[in-house]
């Protein structure tokens, strides 16, 4: 990254500012970070993120151009794409309803959006996805490690615990109906504490420290290059306070999506964000709608919507390029994430309940 400052898609004055503080290269503002770019040149933190997205956009499109520097992109067939696609792996959520109407599960190089009300289980349903990526591929998983970034203070490590040993406990029984060499090899290292080991837990506390990770991630991930899947709970939370200026917000939001989409594809990890829900006023009534508002929509490729029905949980697959708008029901348990059981047939004498505050009758009674 040793372009030169003033050759930056930047305004003028703020390429002015940055030569007569002695900034050369766009490495050095990129090591600089925004806190410390806006202490050295005299603008807002916002300024100066909106600045490094800039830079680190531009940087990365340069590192993608051919050496001949022609700038031209490389082509693909349409039966590449299809292959590609085809090989692309999809990581379980243990929830076979919710599994196939995404097609086989939440797909690597995708970003899917969760979105849903307080307590329906979008942070639920993250820590499934967070102890499912590490499922052996032997067993259908995808063998890989998950970055969890939490914005709200939601992640609970105990409930982690729970879904991660009830994961186990499943490959484990498993491999005793299969009995298979690679089965058994792989359980070696499928433990409880080898999963909490590959979740890597990053707390941001406002949009600032959300954006600085979020651009820090091709370096953790180039670190770690097993990373299958970046969870970021809680999209909206940072964003929705303190912004004065919502064209701004806007354009930092745009910048983020763009980073989410690099990420995704270049390092073949599923990228899963969940998302507040709120009310939109109409004319005639008022209805809830996930926050961020329209623009924000086309960030994700998939959006899954979580709401009730008096006290059933359903899963709405609400925009997929593949698979068609569905519901599901689901229902989160001591394991985790999983399906709803049907209920079991209770049988009755000559087609009625019976009721178990009652005495059954007996033959001589029923003949009187």
């Amino acid at each position: 990254m040793q372009r030169e400052v003033g050759t930056l898609p930047l305004a003028p004055a703020l390429r002015a500012r940055l030569a007569a503080a002695g900034f050369q290269t766009a490495q050095e503002l990129l090591d600089t970070g925004p806190c410390g770019l806006s202490k050295e040149i005299g603008i807002s933190r916002e300024e100066a993120l909106e600045a490094l997205q800039v830079v680190r956009q531009e940087c990365h499109g340069d590192a993608a151009r051919p050496a001949g520097g022609s700038g031209a992109t490389r082509k693909y067939t349409a039966l590449e794409l299809l292959e590609e696609e085809q090989s692309q792996g999809f990581i379980i959520t243990f929830c076979s309803a919710l599994d196939n109407i995404l097609g086989g599960g939440v797909q690597l190089t995708k970003i899917t959006e969760i979105c849903g009300a307080p307590g329906v289980g979008k942070t639920q349903l993250c820590m499934q996805l967070a102890v499912d990526v590490q499922i052996p591929e032997c067993f259908g998983g995808v063998a890989g490690e998950a970055v969890f970034i939490d914005t709200e203070g939601s992640f609970m490590v105990d409930r982690v615990v729970d879904i991660a040993a009830a994961c186990v406990q499943h490959c484990h029984l498993i491999a005793e109906a299969q009995q298979e060499e690679d089965h058994r090899k792989a359980l070696e290292t499928f433990s409880l504490e080898n999963i909490l080991s590959h979740i890597y837990y990053f707390r941001c506390r406002d949009y600032t420290e959300l954006l600085a990770q979020v651009y820090l991630l091709p370096e953790f991930l180039s670190e770690h290059s097993k990373v299958r899947l970046v969870v970021i709970d809680g999209i909206a939370f940072p964003f929705r306070h303190d912004f004065e200026d919502l064209s701004l917000r806007t354009r930092l939001l745009n910048g983020l999506a763009q980073q989410l989409i690099i990420v995704a594809n270049d390092h073949k990890a599923a990228v899963v964000l969940t998302n507040q829900m709120t009310t939109r006023i109409g004319q005639s009534q008022s209805t809830l709608v996930p926050a961020l508002g329209e623009s924000w929509g086309h960030a994700a490729t998939v959006r899954l919507i979580l709401h009730w029905d008096s006290t059933q949980r359903l899963a709405t697959l609400y925009k997929s390029p593949s698979q068609k708008e569905s519901t599901i029901a689901y229902h989160i348990t001591s394991h985790g994430f999983r399906d709803v059981q049907p209920p079991a047939v209770t049988h009755s004498t000559e087609g009625t309940e019976l009721n178990p505050r009652k005495r059954p009758r007996t033959e001589e009674e029923k003949q009187q």
